[in-house]
Protein backbone atom coordinates (compact mmCIF):
# COMPACT_ATOMS: atom_id res chain seq x y z
CA UNK A 1 0.00 0.00 0.00
CA UNK A 2 1.49 3.48 -1.01
CA UNK A 3 1.52 6.78 1.01
CA UNK A 4 -1.55 8.56 -0.86
CA UNK A 5 -3.26 5.06 -0.65
CA UNK A 6 -2.96 4.83 3.21
CA UNK A 7 -4.20 8.56 3.46
CA UNK A 8 -7.21 7.74 1.24
CA UNK A 9 -6.06 9.42 -1.91
CA UNK A 10 -5.42 7.78 -5.08
CA UNK A 11 -3.06 9.19 -7.79
CA UNK A 12 -5.70 9.67 -10.34
CA UNK A 13 -7.46 11.70 -7.76
CA UNK A 14 -4.59 14.24 -7.45
CA UNK A 15 -4.05 14.58 -11.04
CA UNK A 16 -7.82 15.28 -11.61
CA UNK A 17 -6.96 17.99 -8.92
CA UNK A 18 -4.43 19.28 -10.39
CA UNK A 19 -6.29 19.58 -13.64
CA UNK A 20 -9.01 21.56 -12.02
CA UNK A 21 -6.79 23.85 -10.89
CA UNK A 22 -5.14 24.49 -14.37
CA UNK A 23 -8.32 24.56 -16.17
CA UNK A 24 -9.60 27.39 -13.24
CA UNK A 25 -6.09 29.41 -14.10
CA UNK A 26 -7.02 28.87 -17.53
CA UNK A 27 -11.03 30.20 -17.43
CA UNK A 28 -9.49 33.18 -15.37
CA UNK A 29 -6.86 34.09 -17.68
CA UNK A 30 -9.12 33.57 -20.48
CA UNK A 31 -11.94 35.39 -18.94
CA UNK A 32 -9.32 38.13 -18.37
CA UNK A 33 -7.98 38.30 -21.78
CA UNK A 34 -11.79 38.78 -23.02
CA UNK A 35 -12.07 41.52 -20.20
CA UNK A 36 -8.95 43.31 -21.58
CA UNK A 37 -10.10 42.76 -25.79
CA UNK A 38 -13.60 44.03 -24.81
CA UNK A 39 -11.73 47.57 -22.53
CA UNK A 40 -9.48 48.03 -25.74
CA UNK A 41 -12.61 47.50 -28.05
CA UNK A 42 -14.47 50.02 -25.79
CA UNK A 43 -11.88 52.46 -25.80
CA UNK A 44 -10.72 52.25 -29.75
CA UNK A 45 -15.15 53.03 -29.99
CA UNK A 46 -15.07 55.91 -27.67
CA UNK A 47 -11.49 57.08 -28.93
CA UNK A 48 -13.51 56.69 -32.79
CA UNK A 49 -16.87 58.48 -31.41
CA UNK A 50 -14.73 61.52 -29.73
CA UNK A 51 -13.09 62.23 -32.78
CA UNK A 52 -15.82 61.40 -35.49
CA UNK A 53 -18.33 63.87 -32.88
CA UNK A 54 -15.50 66.61 -32.62
CA UNK A 55 -16.03 67.20 -36.40
CA UNK A 56 -18.52 70.13 -37.42
CA UNK A 57 -19.75 68.96 -40.74
CA UNK A 58 -21.51 70.94 -43.33
CA UNK A 59 -24.14 69.26 -45.90
CA UNK A 60 -22.62 71.71 -48.70
CA UNK A 61 -24.17 69.11 -51.37
CA UNK A 62 -27.89 69.21 -50.50
CA UNK A 63 -27.74 73.42 -50.19
CA UNK A 64 -26.36 73.76 -53.69
CA UNK A 65 -27.85 71.31 -55.29
CA UNK A 66 -26.80 69.97 -58.81
CA UNK A 67 -27.13 73.52 -60.66
CA UNK A 68 -22.49 73.18 -60.26
CA UNK A 69 -19.67 72.49 -62.30
CA UNK A 70 -19.61 68.27 -63.01
CA UNK A 71 -17.77 66.01 -60.72
CA UNK A 72 -14.94 64.03 -62.62
CA UNK A 73 -15.12 60.49 -63.03
CA UNK A 74 -12.90 58.59 -60.29
CA UNK A 75 -11.58 55.33 -60.44
CA UNK A 76 -10.54 53.40 -57.65
CA UNK A 77 -7.00 52.08 -57.15
CA UNK A 78 -5.71 48.53 -55.67
CA UNK A 79 -4.55 48.66 -52.17
CA UNK A 80 -2.88 45.47 -51.00
CA UNK A 81 -3.72 46.38 -47.29
CA UNK A 82 -7.12 46.98 -47.37
CA UNK A 83 -10.22 48.41 -49.40
CA UNK A 84 -9.88 49.93 -52.77
CA UNK A 85 -8.32 53.98 -52.87
CA UNK A 86 -9.79 56.62 -54.69
CA UNK A 87 -7.03 57.82 -57.35
CA UNK A 88 -8.33 60.33 -59.37
CA UNK A 89 -7.75 64.31 -59.73
CA UNK A 90 -9.20 65.99 -56.41
CA UNK A 91 -9.95 69.65 -55.21
CA UNK A 92 -10.57 70.48 -51.68
CA UNK A 93 -10.90 74.27 -50.72
CA UNK A 94 -9.48 74.85 -47.82
CA UNK A 95 -9.73 78.04 -45.67
CA UNK A 96 -8.79 79.09 -42.23
CA UNK A 97 -11.55 81.14 -40.52
CA UNK A 98 -10.45 83.92 -38.17
CA UNK A 99 -13.81 83.21 -36.39
CA UNK A 100 -14.37 84.67 -32.77
CA UNK A 101 -16.03 81.57 -31.72
CA UNK A 102 -13.99 80.60 -27.89
CA UNK A 103 -12.20 82.46 -25.60
CA UNK A 104 -8.69 81.00 -27.77
CA UNK A 105 -9.85 82.22 -31.05
CA UNK A 106 -10.32 85.43 -29.70
CA UNK A 107 -7.44 85.60 -27.72
CA UNK A 108 -5.59 84.86 -30.85
CA UNK A 109 -7.02 87.58 -32.73
CA UNK A 110 -9.73 86.53 -33.97
CA UNK A 111 -11.46 89.37 -31.89
CA UNK A 112 -15.49 89.78 -30.50
CA UNK A 113 -18.60 89.10 -31.58
CA UNK A 114 -19.92 85.61 -33.12
CA UNK A 115 -18.64 85.71 -36.54
CA UNK A 116 -15.86 85.16 -39.12
CA UNK A 117 -14.28 85.47 -42.10
CA UNK A 118 -12.01 83.79 -44.59
CA UNK A 119 -8.56 84.60 -43.61
CA UNK A 120 -7.01 82.39 -45.68
CA UNK A 121 -8.03 80.57 -48.82
CA UNK A 122 -6.67 78.13 -50.68
CA UNK A 123 -7.50 75.17 -53.25
CA UNK A 124 -5.69 71.97 -53.15
CA UNK A 125 -5.70 70.22 -56.53
CA UNK A 126 -4.62 66.65 -56.16
CA UNK A 127 -3.67 64.84 -59.71
CA UNK A 128 -4.79 61.75 -61.12
CA UNK A 129 -2.54 58.74 -59.35
CA UNK A 130 -2.78 61.42 -55.72
CA UNK A 131 1.26 61.42 -55.75
CA UNK A 132 1.49 65.10 -56.31
CA UNK A 133 -0.43 67.85 -56.09
CA UNK A 134 -0.98 72.02 -56.49
CA UNK A 135 -1.76 74.47 -53.91
CA UNK A 136 -3.29 77.48 -55.35
CA UNK A 137 -3.65 80.77 -53.11
CA UNK A 138 -6.47 82.91 -53.53
CA UNK A 139 -5.95 86.34 -52.63
CA UNK A 140 -8.75 87.79 -49.68
CA UNK A 141 -9.01 91.05 -51.51
CA UNK A 142 -10.09 89.53 -55.08
CA UNK A 143 -13.02 91.71 -56.35
CA UNK A 144 -15.17 88.35 -57.29
CA UNK A 145 -18.81 88.05 -59.08
CA UNK A 146 -20.48 86.68 -55.48
CA UNK A 147 -23.57 84.78 -56.32
CA UNK A 148 -26.95 84.22 -54.75
CA UNK A 149 -26.38 81.84 -52.06
CA UNK A 150 -28.74 80.51 -49.23
CA UNK A 151 -28.36 82.24 -45.90
CA UNK A 152 -27.70 80.26 -42.60
CA UNK A 153 -30.74 82.48 -41.39
CA UNK A 154 -33.17 81.31 -44.24
CA UNK A 155 -33.43 82.92 -47.77
CA UNK A 156 -30.86 83.81 -50.28
CA UNK A 157 -28.93 86.70 -50.53
CA UNK A 158 -28.71 88.82 -53.95
CA UNK A 159 -25.95 88.39 -56.24
CA UNK A 160 -22.91 91.30 -56.47
CA UNK A 161 -20.64 92.13 -58.96
CA UNK A 162 -17.14 93.09 -57.07
CA UNK A 163 -17.86 91.62 -54.10
CA UNK A 164 -14.48 91.28 -51.51
CA UNK A 165 -14.08 87.43 -51.91
CA UNK A 166 -13.45 86.86 -48.19
CA UNK A 167 -17.28 88.40 -47.90
CA UNK A 168 -18.70 85.03 -49.16
CA UNK A 169 -17.76 83.18 -46.15
CA UNK A 170 -18.79 86.40 -43.96
CA UNK A 171 -22.22 86.16 -45.82
CA UNK A 172 -23.33 82.62 -46.28
CA UNK A 173 -20.57 80.44 -44.69
CA UNK A 174 -19.19 77.54 -46.29
CA UNK A 175 -21.79 77.15 -48.51
CA UNK A 176 -21.32 80.53 -50.08
CA UNK A 177 -17.50 79.89 -50.24
CA UNK A 178 -17.73 76.98 -52.23
CA UNK A 179 -20.46 78.42 -54.54
CA UNK A 180 -18.07 81.72 -55.44
CA UNK A 181 -15.22 79.45 -55.86
CA UNK A 182 -17.04 77.43 -58.17
CA UNK A 183 -18.58 80.40 -60.35
CA UNK A 184 -14.94 81.73 -59.96
CA UNK A 185 -13.16 78.65 -61.64
CA UNK A 186 -16.14 76.80 -63.06
CA UNK A 187 -14.23 73.71 -61.31
CA UNK A 188 -15.95 71.35 -58.84
CA UNK A 189 -15.08 71.84 -55.19
CA UNK A 190 -14.77 67.87 -54.30
CA UNK A 191 -14.79 68.78 -50.13
CA UNK A 192 -14.11 71.54 -47.80
CA UNK A 193 -11.95 71.88 -45.08
CA UNK A 194 -12.45 74.70 -42.56
CA UNK A 195 -9.91 75.04 -39.25
CA UNK A 196 -9.67 77.88 -36.63
CA UNK A 197 -7.17 79.97 -35.61
CA UNK A 198 -6.43 78.27 -32.28
CA UNK A 199 -6.95 74.85 -34.27
CA UNK A 200 -3.97 75.95 -36.57
CA UNK A 201 -1.89 77.07 -33.54
CA UNK A 202 -2.75 73.38 -31.73
CA UNK A 203 -1.64 71.03 -35.05
CA UNK A 204 1.78 73.09 -35.39
CA UNK A 205 2.58 72.62 -31.59
CA UNK A 206 1.11 68.81 -31.96
CA UNK A 207 3.86 68.45 -34.70
CA UNK A 208 6.86 69.92 -32.64
CA UNK A 209 6.59 72.99 -34.68
CA UNK A 210 7.64 74.16 -38.31
CA UNK A 211 10.88 75.51 -39.78
CA UNK A 212 10.61 78.50 -41.94
CA UNK A 213 13.77 80.75 -43.47
CA UNK A 214 12.73 84.68 -43.56
CA UNK A 215 14.64 86.58 -45.87
CA UNK A 216 13.72 90.29 -43.80
CA UNK A 217 13.24 91.39 -40.39
CA UNK A 218 9.65 91.37 -39.92
CA UNK A 219 8.25 94.01 -37.36
CA UNK A 220 4.20 93.47 -37.80
CA UNK A 221 2.26 95.30 -34.78
CA UNK A 222 -1.17 94.01 -36.31
CA UNK A 223 0.14 90.22 -35.74
CA UNK A 224 2.23 90.82 -33.05
CA UNK A 225 4.85 89.22 -34.56
CA UNK A 226 8.99 89.82 -34.45
CA UNK A 227 11.45 87.89 -36.08
CA UNK A 228 14.78 88.61 -37.46
CA UNK A 229 15.95 87.29 -40.52
CA UNK A 230 16.96 83.96 -40.86
CA UNK A 231 15.56 79.94 -39.84
CA UNK A 232 13.56 79.65 -37.24
CA UNK A 233 11.75 76.73 -35.23
CA UNK A 234 8.09 78.60 -34.57
CA UNK A 235 5.87 77.07 -32.55
CA UNK A 236 2.00 77.18 -33.02
CA UNK A 237 1.09 80.99 -32.08
CA UNK A 238 4.37 82.13 -33.70
CA UNK A 239 3.35 79.95 -37.06
CA UNK A 240 -0.37 82.03 -36.57
CA UNK A 241 0.98 85.42 -36.66
CA UNK A 242 3.09 84.25 -39.62
CA UNK A 243 0.50 83.33 -41.42
CA UNK A 244 -1.47 86.48 -40.43
CA UNK A 245 1.46 88.77 -41.26
CA UNK A 246 0.78 91.18 -43.82
CA UNK A 247 2.22 94.55 -43.14
CA UNK A 248 5.34 93.56 -42.29
CA UNK A 249 6.31 92.24 -45.55
CA UNK A 250 6.80 93.12 -48.65
CA UNK A 251 4.94 95.95 -49.80
CA UNK A 252 2.27 95.35 -47.09
CA UNK A 253 -0.41 93.87 -49.44
CA UNK A 254 -2.21 90.38 -49.14
CA UNK A 255 0.28 89.00 -51.86
CA UNK A 256 3.21 89.35 -49.31
CA UNK A 257 1.24 87.40 -46.94
CA UNK A 258 0.34 84.16 -49.31
CA UNK A 259 3.76 84.02 -49.36
CA UNK A 260 4.60 83.07 -45.96
CA UNK A 261 1.34 81.10 -45.89
CA UNK A 262 2.43 78.95 -48.93
CA UNK A 263 5.77 78.77 -46.84
CA UNK A 264 4.03 77.76 -44.28
CA UNK A 265 2.07 74.96 -45.72
CA UNK A 266 5.12 73.47 -47.28
CA UNK A 267 7.24 73.19 -43.95
CA UNK A 268 3.84 71.67 -42.16
CA UNK A 269 3.58 68.54 -44.66
CA UNK A 270 7.77 68.30 -44.64
CA UNK A 271 7.25 67.86 -40.57
CA UNK A 272 4.52 65.66 -41.24
CA UNK A 273 5.92 63.55 -43.25
CA UNK A 274 9.55 63.43 -41.79
CA UNK A 275 8.20 63.47 -37.92
CA UNK A 276 6.58 59.65 -38.32
CA UNK A 277 3.37 61.12 -37.49
CA UNK A 278 1.29 58.01 -39.02
CA UNK A 279 3.78 55.01 -37.02
CA UNK A 280 3.02 56.50 -34.04
CA UNK A 281 -0.78 55.73 -33.08
CA UNK A 282 -0.45 57.73 -29.68
CA UNK A 283 0.60 60.58 -31.10
CA UNK A 284 -1.10 60.51 -34.00
CA UNK A 285 -4.65 60.59 -31.55
CA UNK A 286 -3.49 63.17 -30.03
CA UNK A 287 -3.12 65.02 -33.55
CA UNK A 288 -6.05 63.89 -34.73
CA UNK A 289 -7.97 64.91 -31.12
CA UNK A 290 -6.13 68.41 -31.51
CA UNK A 291 -7.15 68.93 -35.47
CA UNK A 292 -10.94 67.36 -35.03
CA UNK A 293 -12.17 69.92 -32.57
CA UNK A 294 -11.24 73.29 -34.43
CA UNK A 295 -12.55 71.29 -38.04
CA UNK A 296 -15.24 71.74 -40.39
CA UNK A 297 -15.85 70.12 -43.19
CA UNK A 298 -18.50 68.78 -45.72
CA UNK A 299 -20.17 65.84 -44.94
CA UNK A 300 -18.30 64.10 -47.24
CA UNK A 301 -15.15 64.00 -44.65
CA UNK A 302 -17.35 64.89 -41.09
CA UNK A 303 -16.14 61.20 -39.83
CA UNK A 304 -13.15 59.69 -39.02
CA UNK A 305 -13.66 56.49 -41.42
CA UNK A 306 -13.78 59.40 -44.35
CA UNK A 307 -10.85 61.63 -43.13
CA UNK A 308 -8.88 58.30 -43.12
CA UNK A 309 -10.04 56.89 -46.34
CA UNK A 310 -8.77 60.40 -47.79
CA UNK A 311 -5.32 60.20 -45.83
CA UNK A 312 -5.02 56.70 -47.33
CA UNK A 313 -5.27 57.91 -50.52
CA UNK A 314 -3.13 60.80 -50.38
CA UNK A 315 -0.20 58.99 -48.65
CA UNK A 316 1.99 59.62 -51.19
CA UNK A 317 2.05 63.04 -51.07
CA UNK A 318 5.36 64.77 -49.64
CA UNK A 319 6.19 68.77 -49.58
CA UNK A 320 8.66 67.66 -52.21
CA UNK A 321 5.66 66.49 -54.86
CA UNK A 322 3.47 70.11 -53.38
CA UNK A 323 3.64 72.75 -55.52
CA UNK A 324 2.29 76.55 -54.53
CA UNK A 325 1.26 79.06 -56.94
CA UNK A 326 -1.12 82.00 -56.50
CA UNK A 327 -4.49 83.05 -58.99
CA UNK A 328 -2.87 85.25 -61.20
CA UNK A 329 -4.03 88.90 -60.36
CA UNK A 330 -3.92 92.56 -61.38
CA UNK A 331 -4.69 95.58 -59.50
CA UNK A 332 -8.18 96.28 -59.63
CA UNK A 333 -8.33 99.91 -62.04
CA UNK A 334 -11.12 101.22 -60.04
CA UNK A 335 -9.51 100.56 -56.33
CA UNK A 336 -5.99 100.10 -56.20
CA UNK A 337 -6.25 98.66 -53.01
CA UNK A 338 -7.96 95.82 -54.54
CA UNK A 339 -7.03 92.85 -56.97
CA UNK A 340 -8.83 91.31 -59.91
CA UNK A 341 -7.93 87.70 -61.89
CA UNK A 342 -5.13 88.75 -64.60
CA UNK A 343 -6.71 87.32 -67.70
CA UNK A 344 -5.75 85.13 -69.48
CA UNK A 345 -3.74 83.11 -67.44
CA UNK A 346 -6.04 82.76 -64.38
CA UNK A 347 -8.25 81.07 -66.90
CA UNK A 348 -5.38 78.83 -67.91
CA UNK A 349 -4.83 77.60 -64.66
CA UNK A 350 -8.55 76.77 -63.86
CA UNK A 351 -8.42 74.77 -66.78
CA UNK A 352 -5.64 72.96 -65.17
CA UNK A 353 -8.10 71.89 -62.47
CA UNK A 354 -10.72 70.58 -64.28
Amino acid sequence: MTGHQENGTTGNEDEGARAGRRSAVLRTAGLTLAGALLLAGATAAWAYWRLSDNITGVDIDQALGDDRPPRPMTAPSVSPSGPPVPSGALNILVLGSDTRTGAENRRLGGGEGGGGRSDTAMIVHVDPGRTSATVVSIPRDTLVARPSCPLPSGGESAPREAAMFNSAYELGGPVCAVKTVEQLTEARMDHYVELDFAGFAALVDAVGGVTVTTGEDIDDEDSHLELAAGTHLLDGEQALALARTRHGVGDGSDLGRIGLQQQLVTALLARISEGGLFTDPARLYRVADTVTGSLTTDTGLDSLTELTGLGRSLAGLSADTVETVTMPVVPAPWDRNRVVADEPEAERLWESLR
